[in-house]
């Protein structure tokens, strides 16, 4: 057999069937072996694509429990593996338990050999296009706007907005929640910008003590104060060619706002301690999620400066109002959090969809992204549910229809509440707002039963 032949793992107590498999699949290279031990064995040293997983294994031939057990620790070892399964005939129930578990299909003794091909052939194109999607998603990874996962119109300009104004050297202000993806943007817009071969270098304003952040900031020289034992540069200065984030604007101090200001204007710095002025070529780019307009008006923030960060401005959406984003994103977390943490889960049950879409997510992408890693981890199922995932139950008055049918008349409905409503219950005038004729007008008041 060449090496090259596509390698099938077999696990199969009776020898008879073992060599009468062989011979019927002999374009691939079939390993054998009649007990899961072996089979584990085989695995770890080929990890084959497909596993032929006959259910009744030793010590329990006549029953399923070592089987079913075989077929969880092979999908632990190797989630990828595509594992089809066998049953006798009249052993159904067994088949759509490991279906349930995570198997990828399943066949009766006696088995037909043309079938039997197919179902792995099948097996084989599913893993190589699930091998091929990874791999895709690896060399995107590198790729600007990195991390960020997105349908929604908004959150889609939002990207456009970044490309856009990346290779520019404008201020950029980031106004968005908590969690909403503030640095992957500013990270977009270095990698994006001609300066991506250079630095990226972050700050966070609201997480260093006050009396810190200017020599943090702008560095110092040995001699300024009790403790610099030598010259130290600033992040500014460490950014130079390249971009400088700060993050939590915000928070930035009176004292050193003013400060801060100058450098936007003059481009140049002192050290704390120094006498001589630094010229620094940096792109600034900050972020918050406070109301710089009201803490202008409260005089916490200098508005000057307001001007000077936000050549151009560009507002994050929140995740509860992104459209479809968290049924996209809480898939994205799981398939990544399976890889890392070692699981054979397969998906999310309806509840827990249910709950996820239904949850208004405070802490945006940050708070789905612990939460579907906790559910994974605390998972003892073949797919998270909502209790996994720490959420209260969704009652089924507050789930949104998807049947496209259900989906047209509520809304048909409310546009006729609406109109009706516009027009003090003038069916002539709400007709002619709604673009359609009384007669019409009178069917849609029927059906809705509005009188």
């Amino acid at each position: 057999m060449s090496d090259k032949a596509p390698k099938i793992l077999l696990v199969e107590d009776d020898v008879g069937l073992q060599k009468q498999i062989k011979w019927s699949l002999d374009e691939y290279e079939v390993l054998a072996t009649g007990d899961r031990e072996s089979a584990l064995t085989q695995l770890r040293r080929f990890e084959p694509a497909v596993v032929l997983l006959d259910l009744g294994l030793p010590p329990d031939p006549d029953g399923a429990t070592e089987g079913l057990a075989t077929l969880q620790q092979i999908l632990q070892l190797c989630p990828a593996t595509k594992i089809i399964v066998v049953t006798g005939n009249q052993d159904r129930t067994n088949a759509i338990k490991a279906i349930g578990l995570g198997a990828f299909d399943f066949y009766h003794k006696p088995f037909e050999e043309q079938i039997l091909k197919l179902v792995i052939d099948r097996a084989f194109r599913v893993y190589g296009l699930e091998q091929e999607n990874r791999a895709l998603c690896a060399r995107n990874r590198s790729e600007p706007l990195q991390g960020l996962i997105t349908n929604d119109p908004e959150m889609l300009k939002v990207c456009r907005t970044i490309e856009k104004v990346a290779p520019s050297d404008a201020s950029i202000l980031l106004l968005g929640e908590s969690g909403t993806g503030k640095e992957v943007l500013a990270r977009g817009l270095h990698d994006l910008s001609n300066r991506a071969k250079e630095r990226f270098v972050a700050i966070n304003c609201a997480a260093i003590p006050e009396n810190l952040l200017e020599s943090e900031l702008f560095g110092y020289e040995k001699g300024a104060f009790t403790g610099a034992a030598k010259q130290t540069i600033g992040k500014i200065e460490y950014a130079n060619k390249g971009t400088l984030f700060l993050d939590e604007i915000g928070d930035l101090p009176m004292p050193l706002q003013a400060k801060l200001l100058r450098f936007l204007q003059e481009r140049v710095i002192e050290r704390l301690g120094g006498r001589g002025e630094i010229p620094v070529d940096v792109r600034v780019v900050a972020a918050t999620h406070q109301n710089l307009a009201e803490l202008i008006k409260t005089s916490r923030f200098r508005e000057d400066l307001f001007y000077r960060l936000s050549e151009i401005s560009v507002r994050i959406p929140p995740l509860r109002e992104r459209q479809g984003d968290r049924s996209l994103l809480a898939h994205a977390f799981l398939d990544r959090f399976v890889q890392t943490q070692g699981r054979a889960l397969r998906g999310f049950t309806a509840d827990a969809i249910q709950a996820i879409e239904s949850h208004p997510w405070p802490g945006n992408v940050r708070e789905m992204e612990n939460t579907i890693k906790r559910a994974v981890i605390m998972s003892d199922g073949p797919q998270v549910n909502q209790a996994d995932l720490g959420m209260a139950p969704v009652a089924d008055a507050e789930n949104e229809p998807l049947n496209l049918r259900q989906v047209r008349e509520e809304a048909e409905r409310r546009a006729v509440v609406k109109a009706l409503a516009r027009c003090n219950n003038n069916v002539a005038h709400a007709a002619e707002m709604l673009g359609v004729s009384r007669p019409t007008l009178y069917d849609l008041m029927g059906r809705f039963g509005l009188k």
